[in-house]
């Protein structure tokens, strides 16, 4: 075995122990770069500043409502001591919204931008995160330890009670007769004589949708509605049903064969015995021979015949006919969708219609965005409902089938609270005024910092 002839001491001598303070290449490129990043980064932030522009502070787009002040920070996020405060105070969302609180008994108000999140892109505020509203509804309390509603929610799939009018046995008091299964018929009989086959949007539909095809002749949503068909309250929700709009063409009020297809008003009992005291007392003045003519009514009650009765004078003509009009009218024609209740009068009361137009009061809800679907695909009682009683909204579980929390990253439509619910109550909003022009939108003027307790 050969013997070594060099030492640990003389291998070691061969090693250069100040390698790390010779300059390499490696080293020299990465100084250099570790020097030019923050000099051009530097350089960038004081070129946009000098420039005027403040993006250089965003953390992010701001959302499609909120674009505009891009370029002003200070609208929401207030200079203090002459830096940028990163949390962004009520007070800077008061000077533009001045929201309303969700219930006044709730337990506290969380802060605005709890909820509505910025600087996440082109989104909606709007849509904010189920926390902010299970971080109460989870186990909700309230100040005066009575809740109202459910107290405990925490998704649309998880403990969401079923809708309010299906769950408590409500019944629909609308005070008009009407039988779904009857007029969904085939080959009912329809204005002059014809037959049709009446569809579900032919009485329920948004102002915004024409002409009705059984309402009186020529009459359009404009010429009979207040409501405006620009207005996205009147295009979501589906108005109640309107004789004058949906049924005048279908069931007709003629009141006697002398006056042809001329029809009483639908109103109040009152006014439909003016109209015809003034009728027949035109007819008979311009008919004095009538007086003593014997003419039963057109039609005929069935088990009630009525006898005609001969006048003496004008007057008492007028009054016969008067009384066999409004004989065949409540016994037989507006008793078909009304209540008649007696009085101590000639006249009946009319018990009044209280058609619901929205059940779901404490939710939103656009049928606008539901139009791809056929009504009867939720509404799957209809076609067999006899009862005027029935309440024919689908069932929580029928909305289920669509719409889940996950949403679109499930292939399912949009299920977070926010989508039906609103956390402030906007019949209470107040009034707000501008304080901006457009030179200090766009960053071109000063703008003024909204001072504690100004008015907005």
């Amino acid at each position: 075995m050969l013997r070594r002839t060099r030492t640990t001491k003389k291998l070691a001598k061969r090693i250069d122990l100040q390698y790390f303070a010779h300059m390499h290449p490696f080293r020299r490129w990465r100084f250099w770069l570790s020097v030019a990043v923050p000099i051009i980064a530097l350089g960038w932030f004081i070129t946009q500043r000098a420039q005027g522009g403040q993006k250089v502070y965003s953390s992010g787009q701001l959302s499609h409502a909120h674009a505009v002040f891009t370029q002003q920070c200070t609208l929401c996020h207030l200079a203090q001591a002459g830096a940028f405060t990163a949390q962004v105070t009520d007070k800077a969302c008061l000077a533009c919204h001045d929201a309303p609180l969700h219930h006044a008994n709730q337990t506290f108000t969380p802060e605005c931008v709890t909820c509505h999140v910025e600087h996440k892109g082109a989104t909606l505020l709007q849509a904010t995160a189920d926390a902010a509203c299970t971080q109460c509804h989870a186990d909700l309390r309230t100040r005066d330890g009575q809740p109202h509603y459910a107290i405990s929610i925490t998704s649309f799939e998880n403990k969401h009670p079923e809708f309010t009018p299906l769950r408590s046995g409500m019944v629909d008091s609308g005070g008009v007769k009407l039988n779904h299964y009857l007029h969904l018929q085939p080959n009912l009989m329809g204005p002059n004589n014809t037959r049709v086959q009446m569809t579900c949007d032919d009485c329920h539909r948004s102002t915004s949708a024409g002409a009705w095809p059984y309402g009186a002749a020529g009459m359009h949503p404009a010429a009979a509605s207040d409501a405006s068909p620009n207005r996205p309250h009147d295009q979501a929700y589906v108005p109640p049903p309107e004789f004058a709009k949906h049924c005048a063409a279908c069931h007709t009020l003629q009141f006697d064969k002398r006056f042809g297809n001329d029809q009483v008003p639908h109103d109040k009992p009152e006014i439909v015995h003016a109209f015809l005291l003034k009728r027949f007392g035109e007819y008979i003045a311009a008919h004095p021979d009538a007086i003593h003519e014997i003419n039963p009514p057109g039609r005929q009650i069935p088990e009630r015949v009525r006898v005609p009765r001969v006048a003496r004078n004008a007057a008492e003509w007028v009054q016969f006919r008067v009384d066999d009009a409004e004989w065949l009218l409540y016994s037989k024609t507006c008793k078909q969708c009304h209540t008649l209740n007696p009085t101590s009068g000639p006249l009946p009361e009319v018990a009044k219609s209280n058609l619901t137009a929205r059940w779901l009061s404490h939710a939103e809800f656009d049928h606008r965005a539901h139009r791809m679907m056929t009504c009867t695909a939720c509404h799957t009682r209809t076609p067999d409902s006899r009862e005027t009683t029935d309440i024919l909204l689908p069932g929580i579980q029928t909305c289920q089938q669509c719409h889940r929390p996950q949403g679109p990253a499930k292939e399912a439509a949009e299920g977070r609270c926010f989508e039906c619910h609103q956390y402030h109550d906007w019949t209470k909003a107040k009034p707000t005024k501008g304080g901006f022009t457009i030179q200090q939108l766009r960053g071109s003027a000063r703008v003024p910092v909204p001072q504690a307790g100004s008015p907005h």
